[in-house]
């Protein structure tokens, strides 16, 4: 099953605020824009492209000075609370997380060790905790942890 259907997009686009979805050939943009702040970030969705010999989805940022891409994403969380979308990919005890915000802003955190999202955060220093709390909002799409 496709992880980015139109309807999906759909959803990520009304909890970031994005009132007109772009569709090019391969790919969705949404642009998101904070007036006050003068800022945007741009938004592509990637259902499904070609990463070696396997194939993917793919989440990419851009901004004024930034580009940003999560490769092989395999999940994203919504939270109409916060604001914010959460996109994951996983390899091997290692996760990746990109976090949007409605705001116009964004976050990567890469190479987090899984065990890291279900830790006693007030026992982390804070330079690692940021990253455990962002991406615990994700541990409910993270696929099941494999016994060694």
């Amino acid at each position: 099953m496709q992880l980015f259907t139109n309807k999906n997009i759909k959803k990520i686009a009304n909890c970031l605020g994005v009132k007109e979805i772009g569709q090019e050939k391969d790919h969705s943009r949404l642009k998101i824009v904070n007036p006050r702040e003068k800022r945007w970030i741009v938004l592509e969705i990637y259902p499904q492209v070609s990463e070696g010999r396997k194939k993917g989805a793919m989440v990419v940022v851009y901004a004024g000075n930034s580009h940003l891409q999560l490769h092989n994403c395999s999940g994203y969380v919504l939270s109409k609370e916060l604001g914010e979308v959460t996109f994951v990919g996983e390899s091997g005890d290692k996760i990746s997380g990109l976090v949007i915000e409605k705001e116009a802003a964004c976050s990567l955190y890469a190479n987090v060790v899984r065990d890291l999202i279900s830790s006693d955060f007030t026992k982390l220093g804070v330079e690692v905790m940021f990253s455990g709390v962002a991406l615990s909002l994700a541990e409910e799409v993270l696929g099941k942890k494999k016994k060694t």
